[in-house]
């Protein structure tokens, strides 16, 4: 990889601190991506977590455990560890449900994270990152998740505080390079005029880059809890209340985010994570033989529903409520009534579908997976920019500086010209006409040919003759009408066209 090759060149060029730094960031470019899960308090990121892995682990309840950054990654053997403030570790067991335990019996205060180990084949190629999120229940867990994901101001360590020739990493440096790379950022119903601040704050690139339609999409969890009567041309149907409502948190968090989507949490952890079992099934099976008069009575809130006289025990209808809410029951219930003989198994999988995980997934495959190397690179090109300017060292700063402009200038580092073009846009720190904007937008935030050109579908000589009209276009307007910054991102968007009406050709 170019910016590996980078990082090892610099590296006996630079002072050991920031080689230490540059030992850091290759660690972290051989890795699987790190996702941050991130949000306000409540708004179910640990439940979606455990959905995302597949297993119910992470502590869903406000508890100590909550109130700290999470990682989870893949490792041969299930273990999980407190990590301290000053470094050392504690071997952490399960609690008796197989999750990490909610208190931890310690003085959180010291604690810098935990560390979650699964052999789970998902973290593979995803470090999942569960974070306290926005309006946590105190500022001290606010801070530590900015420590982690790299979120906190860099600052130039003072004179005193530097350790002539020493090669540990300064917490600046620390922070430069331990932010994650992506963000899938948990919204519920009402989308506040802070969460953009928000977005901004869980930085995805570690050094101090903003989340953006690169390496940011959000979620609209809790979608089974949407009145479909309060939102217009729902039609009564909640689902498509919830689409509706992610379409305009869609446009109201761009172009901090790719995408909104709709999920129920709740439902796609229990259907993932084995939590829905045949006992379920069976007493849902008995729930659907009720007369329709009395189910409908029942299901209008959960306390008529688990206080109601029925042969179902309370104590089993209660537990059918943490399974699946009221939404998932009534879903439940009518694709039995539909389909009398379906097994618990492809019961489990019907709820799974009408979760919405599984184009979460799809989502954050085409978003995140598909171009997780052009990310971790860009990340980390970003990570070596802050480590030079931590150094205080002007020469070391330059010198860093003209190895990245060297390496933007191959043609191989496309992509993360690209990247860099989108996030200038993005944050607006160019500006383009809103057209063009959108269009940036479009080319560098997909992965699909047919959605980067506008036009889905599309047979393939329409779609080459669009890439190479487009590339025509923004040549000319790099060379003409456009603003040096606005050219430099049109001569990225031309290559990028050209290149995708190269692929559409071969």
């Amino acid at each position: 990889m170019s910016v590996a090759n980078l990082c090892h060149r610099l590296q006996p060029q630079v002072s050991a601190r920031t080689a230490a730094g540059f030992a850091e960031v290759l660690r972290r470019l051989g890795g699987p991506l790190q996702v941050a899960v991130a949000g306000r308090i409540k708004s179910g990121k640990s439940t979606l977590v455990n959905a995302l892995i597949g297993r119910r682990v992470a502590p869903t309840d406000v508890g100590e455990c909550t109130r700290l950054v999470t990682r989870f990654q893949y490792g041969t053997v299930d273990r999980v560890e407190i990590v301290f403030n000053d470094g050392h570790k504690q071997v952490l067991p399960f609690s008796a449900d197989g999750m990490i335990p909610a208190e931890l019996g310690i003085d959180i205060d010291k604690v810098s994270h935990i560390e979650a180990y699964l052999t789970n084949a998902v973290l593979q190629g995803m470090t999942v990152i569960d974070t306290p999120g926005l309006g946590s229940l105190d500022a001290a867990s606010v801070s530590r998740t900015e420590e982690l994901l790299g979120a906190a101001k860099h600052r130039k360590p003072d004179d005193d505080e530097e350790e002539e020739g020493s090669d540990e990493l300064d917490d600046t440096s620390r922070n430069a390079v331990a932010g994650a790379e992506a963000v899938l950022y948990v919204v519920t119903q009402g989308v506040r005029a802070d969460d953009q601040q928000a977005l901004a704050a869980f930085t995805a690139a570690t050094a101090s880059r903003e989340a953006g339609p690169v390496n940011a999409i959000a979620v609209l969890n809790k979608a089974d809890t949407i009145a479909p009567e309060s939102v217009e041309g729902s039609g009564g149907d909640v689902w498509k209340a919830a689409t509706l409502l992610s379409e305009k948190q869609a446009a109201t968090l761009k172009p901090r985010v790719a995408d909104v989507l709709p999920v129920i949490g709740l439902i796609a952890e229990s259907a993932e994570s084995g939590g829905f079992t045949s006992p379920d099934a069976e007493a849902l099976r008995q729930l659907a033989e009720m007369d329709d008069d009395i189910l409908e009575t029942m299901l209008i809130s959960a306390d008529i529903f688990t206080s109601w006289e029925c042969d179902v025990a309370a104590g089993t209808r209660l537990r059918l409520l943490e399974k699946l809410d009221l939404f998932g029951v009534r879903y439940a219930v009518e694709v039995i009534r539909k389909e009398p003989e379906i097994t618990a198994g492809s019961l489990r999988r019907k709820l799974l579908d009408a979760s919405g995980l599984e184009a979460v997934r799809q989502r954050l495959s085409i978003v995140f997976a598909a171009r997780a190397d052009g990310i971790k690179a860009a990340a980390a090109l970003a990570s070596v920019t802050a480590l030079a300017h931590a150094s205080g060292d002007p020469a070391e700063r330059q010198r860093v500086h003209d190895a990245i402009e060297v390496l933007l200038a191959k043609p191989e580092a496309h992509q993360l010209r690209l990247l860099e073009a989108l996030t200038l846009v993005a944050s607006g720190a160019v500006d383009m006409p809103e057209d063009l904007s959108e269009e940036v937008l479009r080319v560098g935030s997909n992965a699909d040919i047919g959605a980067q050109l506008g036009k889905p579908g599309a047979p393939r000589a329409e779609l080459a003759a669009h890439a190479l009209e487009r590339a025509g276009w923004w040549r000319s307007f790099a060379s003409f009408g456009a603003t040096p910054a606005q050219s430099r991102v049109a001569h990225v968007v031309h290559r990028a066209y050209f290149l995708i009406w190269q692929q559409i050709r071969d």
